[in-house]
């Protein structure tokens, strides 16, 4: 039994890692980098510019050509029936590897707006998961403000119990006083002698008739002073249930703008809206330091889009080069095959002859004639283009020139851009940095006056109205430090986003799945 404990134990613990590592944001990245139809639009893109290279290094295709004649055509020794020419060309040298070297930087431009694609969709899965966590802490802070307004319900209710009670017993003593004041007083006339005795009965009949009268007064005051704070109180009940109804509704708006963010947190994971997600209850600040001349640094190592202007400088460079070498000639190397057929007339002719008893020189030659009659030929090719026309070379060239400056300039702009964006970015982190230090200060100084003003408001020494006003500035401070937090904690991967810090392996299992 013990053992089979052990087991669950093991395996609830194991469940639980699992679920808090499914759930962290650094697995919804890899699962948006994973999922994303945008991101993987992009890695296919560059797949695909990968297949330009096979196609730049390869040779032009050979080119064969075949002839044939209706009727063979009569040639010495022979009938030519038809023939066949086969050509290969071949460019200057080092053209090939500069076609190469273009296709390679064009390939890694194509990766590089695959990068700057993926930090987008990564910058927008923080963006809505600080979203989500800021609106958890609101959603948090109200509930946690409806528990303290029914705490000060109670209290109310409390309130609208207590006065009868205490105005009883402060009208009690009021009128038991009176009477302690004339006992002692007739006995003081009665030790005095037998001539007061008259006019102290006659002061006891006042007193009497006094006391009964003030008794009346006192019991009046006290039974509307008992009234007044029932009713006050019972209003305080009543406003404190309205505060409750409007938190109440606010919690409703929270949750549907809860569940609006996280359909479209799932739709950057490519995965069903309704999918849950486990949002922490609080938001926590990034630990992140800046130096600006570091940070510049790496964003111009780093950063994909000067990585993209980057290399398409670099293959403008060689495709210059590729079009300087295009405008030398090239040369061709081929064969020529020619068919020949035996010729009738010349088999004749050499037979006449050998028959008429010619000279031993004749019969040679006619022996000569005869043997190549009717014998295939071969011949060795080599062709030469003649680039004359300059005109399209050079445009082509001046072309290219001209595109490798703009790109240049495209590169300086870019880097003046993202110089001013981090400039800017190191600015709103201060601002949200002196932000969440001010709005936790006044948290913390609203959570000490409320408690001040809690316990006055039990005593009777301040109004519901006082302590309602100080817990909507606390709440306001909590929901202020929250934003705040989230918005440093945005623009920290704005920072991220720029140097292209994260980078996933697995990719080049992409196409495996």
């Amino acid at each position: 039994m013990k053992q089979y404990i052990m087991l669950i134990a093991v395996f609830l613990s194991s469940m639980s890692v699992a679920v808090a590592q499914s759930d962290s944001l650094n697995y919804y990245l890899q699962t948006a980098a994973q999922n994303n139809p945008g991101v993987k639009a992009g890695f296919l893109t560059y797949q695909a510019a990968l297949q330009k290279l096979p196609q730049a290094g390869a040779y032009q295709d050979p080119q064969l050509e075949m002839g044939f004649f209706l009727r063979p055509m009569d040639i010495v020794d022979g009938r030519q029936i038809g023939q066949l020419q086969l050509m290969q060309m071949f460019p200057w040298f080092g053209t090939k590897k500069a076609a190469r070297t273009e296709a390679q930087h064009m390939a890694k431009m194509a990766f590089e707006q695959f990068r700057e694609m993926r930090d987008n969709i990564f910058l927008e899965v923080y963006t809505q998961w600080y979203m989500l966590c800021s609106l958890q802490q609101k959603l948090k802070n109200s509930r946690e403000n409806i528990a303290l307004l029914k705490h000060l319900e109670t209290l109310a209710l409390q309130k609208f119990k207590s006065p009868v009670s205490s105005s009883s017993s402060s009208n009690s003593q009021r009128i038991e006083n009176p009477a302690v004041s004339s006992a002692s007083s007739n006995a003081g006339n009665s030790s005095g002698g037998m001539s007061g005795m008259n006019m102290g009965s006659k002061q006891a009949a006042g007193e009497s008739s006094n006391s009964s009268s003030g008794r009346a007064d006192n019991s009046m005051s006290g039974s509307s002073m008992a009234m007044g704070g029932a009713s006050s109180g019972m209003a305080e009940a009543l406003r404190i249930r309205l505060e409750m109804a409007e938190y109440e509704n606010s919690i409703e708006s929270i949750l549907s703008e809860i569940n609006a963010e996280k359909a479209r947190f799932n739709v950057l994971l490519n995965r069903p809206a309704e999918t849950g997600i486990a949002v922490p209850d609080s938001i926590t600040q990034i630990l992140f330091s800046m130096d600006e001349e570091t940070v510049m640094n790496l964003i111009t190592a780093q950063n994909p889009m000067l990585g993209m202007i980057n290399e398409e400088s670099l293959a403008y460079e060689a495709k210059a080069e590729m079009d300087r070498k295009m405008s030398y000639p090239m040369f061709g190397i081929g064969l020529q095959y020619m068919l020949i057929a035996k010729s009738a007339t010349s088999t004749s002719t050499s037979e006449g002859t050998m028959d008429s008893g010619m000279d031993e020189s004749s019969q040679g030659s006619g022996a000569n004639m005869s043997s190549m009659n009717g014998k295939d030929m071969i011949m060795p090719m080599l062709s030469v283009s003649i680039p004359i026309f300059r005109g399209k070379y050079k445009a082509q060239q001046r072309k290219t020139k001209l595109l490798l400056q703009a790109n240049e300039e495209k590169y300086v702009d870019a880097l003046n851009t993202l110089h001013a964006d981090l400039y800017r970015s190191k600015h709103q982190l201060d601002e949200a940095v002196r932000k969440i230090a001010l709005y936790r200060k006044q948290a913390e100084l609203a959570q000490t006056t409320y408690n001040i003003v809690l316990q006055e408001f039990i005593s009777g020494k301040s109004g519901l109205s006082d302590i309602i006003q100080i817990q909507r500035q606390l709440l306001d401070y909590r929901l202020k430090t929250a934003e705040a937090i989230a918005e440093y904690n945005t623009k920290v991967a704005t920072v991220q986003k720029m140097i292209s810090t994260t980078d996933y392996q697995d990719f080049n299992d992409f196409n495996k799945r």
